[in-house]
């Protein structure tokens, strides 16, 4: 995953944990304001959301922030 995806991903996790807390959920489209603006990176994060780790549509944002910061 690049770094800027990466990036990104623990940024909105942040931002979503500290507005909800610790159970909020997320999809992987909300890296994305729920766009198709850049479909690479989009299919880059679906993949490895959806076929490498095979995660439910929702998943909660303590459990991705964790597994991306793991990437490192």
């Amino acid at each position: 995953m690049r770094e800027s995806l990466r990036k990104r991903i623990i940024e909105i996790c942040d931002k979503k944990i500290a507005d909800k807390g610790e159970s909020v959920g997320l999809s992987f489209y909300a890296f994305f304001a729920n766009k198709n603006n850049n479909p690479e990176l989009l299919m880059e994060a679906a993949e490895w959301w959806i076929m490498e780790h095979k995660l439910d549509h929702f998943e909660k944002a303590v459990k991705i922030k964790k597994m991306v910061h793991s990437l490192q």
